[in-house]
C-alpha cells in the first residue's frame, strides 16, 4: 500500500503508539490500515454417503477438484458465506451443520473454515467458477487431482471420522485444527521478500 484509501496521501510503515507490529499509517490523516488474514469459508456438502466436489474453472489450480469455498464477504457470517459459496460454485442448496475444520494457511495470509452441510436433494450444477460438479463416494475421490492441501486434509479427516463413527447425531462433532505449510507444487509466493 502506497497511498491512504481514506484521503489519498502517502503512507509510511511504522509501529503506531500502543501497537506491537508495523502497520501502514497515513502521513496526513493518521489512519492506521491493518493487513489481516482473509477468511475462506466452504462446506463439505453431503448427499447420502457421497461428497459434492467442484472442478475449478479459474486459477489457481484450474481443472483440479475442490470443496465449494471462497472468500468471506463483509457483513456475512461464516455460515452464510459457506452456504452462499456452495450455491454459487455448485448450484446446491445446503443446510449448514457444525464447523468441521479450521486450517491456518499463514503463508497465503488465509484461514480456511469448512462446515458439514446436508443436501436435501441431489440437485446441483456448475457455477461460473466450476467446470463440473459431481458427487463422489470415498473410493472415487480423485485424490491426485485435489486442488488444495486444506481440502485434502479436510476430506481425510471427514472419512476417518465417518469410519470411526464420530459423525453420528448422538455425538458432538469435534472441529479439526491444523496449520498448512507452503507447498511449492500448489502454492505461489504471496509476498515478495
Amino acid at each position: 500500500m502506497n497511498f491512504c484509501p481514506r484521503c489519498g496521501s502517502p503512507v509510511t510503515i511504522e509501529i503506531p503508539p500502543g501497537d506491537t507490529r508495523e502497520r501502514h499509517v497515513c502521513t496526513a490523516c493518521d489512519s492506521i490500515h491493518y493487513d489481516n488474514p482473509r477468511n475462506v469459508v466452504g462446506t463439505i456438502p453431503l448427499w447420502e454417503d457421497k461428497v459434492l466436489l467442484c472442478k475449478r474453472a479459474i486459477q489457481p489450480r484450474l481443472g483440479f477438484w475442490t470443496l465449494p469455498a471462497g472468500f468471506l464477504e463483509v457483513n456475512e457470517t461464516t455460515q452464510d458465506g459457506a452456504q452462499r459459496e456452495t450455491l454459487e460454485e455448485a448450484g446446491a442448496h445446503v443446510e449448514i451443520g457444525p464447523l468441521f475444520s479450521l486450517l491456518n494457511v499463514t503463508h497465503a495470509e488465509q484461514v480456511h473454515l469448512f462446515y458439514l452441510a446436508k443436501m436435501h436433494e441431489p440437485v446441483f450444477s456448475a457455477g461460473i467458477e466450476s467446470l463440473e460438479v459431481a458427487l463422489f463416494s470415498e473410493e472415487d475421490i480423485p485424490w491426485d487431482d485435489i486442488a488444495f492441501p486444506t481440502v485434502t486434509k479436510t476430506l481425510q479427516w471427514f472419512f476417518a471420522d465417518r469410519h470411526a463413527g464420530r459423525l453420528s447425531q448422538q455425538q458432538s462433532i469435534a472441529t479439526h485444527l491444523h496449520d498448512i505449510g507452503f507447498d511449492e507444487r500448489v502454492d505461489r509466493p504471496y509476498k515478495k521478500k
